[in-house]
């Protein structure tokens, strides 16, 4: 009995203790959801940190994106893990979400680094409303990098390989949750996030957005991506298709803007015919420094040169050269990154196509490629071409290396010159002078170059300098049959930005990165965004000494040559040339060659600076209060011409 008692009662202390010592279920949950946070923060972090490496391409740069107290890298962090939370109780699994918005966010970054490199700017979620067109010009990319093509591809199809085997691994190790703990989540985490979302109004101050370090730098978008972080300044330019009123924009403002003195269009008694060709990438490439080419690529250009159009682009963004060029409008007050061919021409707008087909000109827009590309089919209706010749109607055009020529689209252009009875006005954008510049793009080339800097930067010279040299022949073949003409003809011709060559900028010693600077001083913006323009009339000749101008104050060039007047082309923009060159959004240019840097954030702006903007808003985004002053054609002709 003794022994049994004896034996018996170890046993029962030790249950009793144990039974002591356990967790209660409850205890036991709450540690769960604890580590369960804890893990979704680390992912989140570790995510935020792979990504911004992969943007800036540092891994100091990045560290110290988290480290900077004033930089909101650990805001970030939450938002991520907010978003992986409701992922994860959308998908029913814990750390699901990860894998879906993992590999968007790697793909974003990486993507973001490529146009970094290439074009120097962030990437922006209109981006992604032409990536169609960077599929359609991914054979000229991997023909002129076959090597990393091959390393993207297994590298896709590598990572989709981990994605799924990591997928199956994770789902036999975390069960499903319930209905409430997927509920509960859902209802902390989406309120918390609708909340982050009400506050990233830019336009407006917000005390809470500040306290987490977010200041949205609208104005100079490289600084908005450095200091804000990648995620947070995409998605600070979401909202960016919706453009705010300037401040004072109202009905009597409009009103208050001083009436042009022509009430219609003057034109000369035998109506000139007029043809703009936009030159892809032409630029002078011996201003490369310590380069020599022979025979000089551009030498009818500089013979004929009336001055340089000051591109707001740099590498690429040819649309809004082109909007400016045909508007008279200003990218300058339009938010930064967009493109307005994209966002914000989706009804008539006044140009220079709408005007001469009021006037009975036949209007053509001509371009060798796609009508999607860079929405021109609809954009070029709105604009009131009356027809598009793109890849699709135009006759089978030769080609000169990947692209087609510009000799055979100059003998388009005359071609269909030749076949119109009454006045025309033609828009054409080349194609062959696209980059990239591999080498050997043209094994006929009859240019030579010559420098101190590598073989493969003196190939990407030679493949461009062979390319504007076709356009420069192309100009003077187009003179040459002008010149025979009865009819009175403008030509006007330039370059729509400076090439991407890349490295070729940095190994030659033109710039000291890839890419143009944004903001610079006076010097330094207008080598790096002039390109040549020639103006030229077979009555008149070449006009000379223009200077540095927009593309928005090109109309005003054109008309002044062919001897039109017009209440805003000439008019409104004339008395705006009469104190400016050149409006960019960072660089303000006045006749006598002062530059004013940061002119849109100063506390007061010009006048006439405010009611140009104030016409564009009105014109493109408001009633139209302002359009039979300044636009009379389009006020009875609309109907007709749309």
């Amino acid at each position: 009995m003794v022994n049994h008692i004896a034996g018996t009662k170890p046993a029962q202390t030790v249950v009793e203790t144990a039974g002591a010592s356990a967790p209660s279920p409850r205890k036991l949950s709450s540690a769960r959801i604890l580590a369960s946070i804890s893990a979704t923060f680390i992912l989140s972090a570790i995510l935020v940190l792979v990504m911004e490496w992969i943007v800036r391409g540092s891994l100091d740069s990045a560290l110290l994106f988290f480290q900077e107290p004033f930089r909101p890298s650990w805001t970030t962090v939450g938002l991520f893990a907010l978003l992986i939370t409701i992922l994860d109780a959308i998908l029913g699994r814990t750390h699901h979400g990860l894998l879906v918005l993992g590999p968007v966010a790697v793909i974003l970054a990486f993507v973001a680094h490529q146009k970094s490199l290439y074009l120097g700017d962030p990437l922006y979620p209109t981006d992604f409303l032409y990536a169609r067109q960077i599929i359609e010009l991914m054979p000229l990319l991997v023909g002129e990098r076959p090597f990393t093509a091959v390393l993207i591809v297994v590298a896709t199809f590598a990572a989709i390989a981990l994605l799924f085997s990591t997928w199956r691994f994770w789902r036999r190790r975390f069960p499903l949750m319930s209905l409430k703990g997927r509920a509960v989540r859902l209802l902390v985490a989406l309120p918390v996030l609708a909340f982050f979302v009400s506050i990233m109004d830019y336009a407006s101050f917000s005390w809470i957005r500040d306290r987490l370090q977010i200041s949205p730098m609208m104005w100079d978008q490289k600084e908005n991506y450095a200091s804000n972080g990648f995620a947070i300044a995409f998605a600070l330019n979401l909202p960016m298709a919706n453009v705010a009123a300037p401040a004072g924009f109202s009905a009597k403002a409009i009103d208050a803007i001083p009436q042009p003195t022509l009430k219609a269009a003057v034109l000369p008694e035998e109506k000139p015919d007029v043809i703009i060709v936009m030159s892809e990438s032409f630029w002078d490439p011996t201003k490369l420094p310590g380069v020599t080419i022979t025979p000089d690529p551009i030498a009818n250009v500089r013979e004929m040169q009336s001055g340089n159009v000051f591109s707001p682009e740099f590498g690429g963004m040819t649309a809004n050269v082109e909007f400016e060029a045909l508007t008279g409008f200003s990218n300058a007050f339009l938010p930064t990154g967009s493109i307005p061919y994209q966002q914000y021409v989706r009804k008539p707008l006044p140009s220079l196509a709408t005007f001469f087909r009021s006037e009975g000109y036949a209007t053509r827009a001509i371009h060798p490629f796609s009508g999607w590309f860079w929405n021109r089919t609809p954009v070029y209706e709105a604009l009131g071409f009356e027809k598009f010749m793109s890849q699709e109607n135009l006759p089978e055009l030769a080609k000169r290396g990947p692209l087609v020529s510009d000799e055979a689209l100059t003998e388009e252009i005359i071609r269909q010159a030749d076949a119109i009875e009454e006045p025309f006005f033609f828009f054409t954008v080349t194609l062959q002078g696209h980059g990239p510049y591999e080498a050997n793009r043209y094994p006929d080339a009859t240019h030579k170059v010559s420098s101190a800097a590598s073989d493969a930067t003196n190939a990407s010279i030679r493949t461009y300098s062979e390319g504007a040299s076709d356009a420069d022949k192309g100009l003077k073949r187009l003179v040459e049959w002008a010149a025979k003409r009865e009819r009175p003809t403008v030509i006007a011709f330039f370059g729509d930005h400076l090439p991407p060559l890349g490295p070729v900028y940095v190994d030659t010693g033109f710039m000291p990165d890839n890419v143009a600077k944004r903001r610079a001083p006076l010097d330094e913006m207008i080598e790096q965004h002039d390109t040549p323009l020639v103006i030229w009339s077979n009555r008149d000749g070449a006009v000379k000494d223009l200077g540095s101008i927009s593309p928005a104050f090109l109309p005003l060039q054109v008309l002044k040559s062919a001897g039109i007047e017009h209440p805003y082309y000439t008019e409104f923009l004339g008395k705006m040339h009469e104190d400016y060159r050149v409006i960019d959004r960072n660089m303000l240019i006045s006749k006598d060659g002062t530059g004013t840097p940061d002119w849109t954030r100063a506390n007061r702006i010009d006048p006439a600076l405010r009611d140009f903007r104030y016409l564009q808003h009105d014109l493109m985004f408001g009633k139209h209060r302002s359009q039979p002053a300044f636009f009379p054609e389009t006020a009875v002709k609309d109907a007709d011409i749309m």
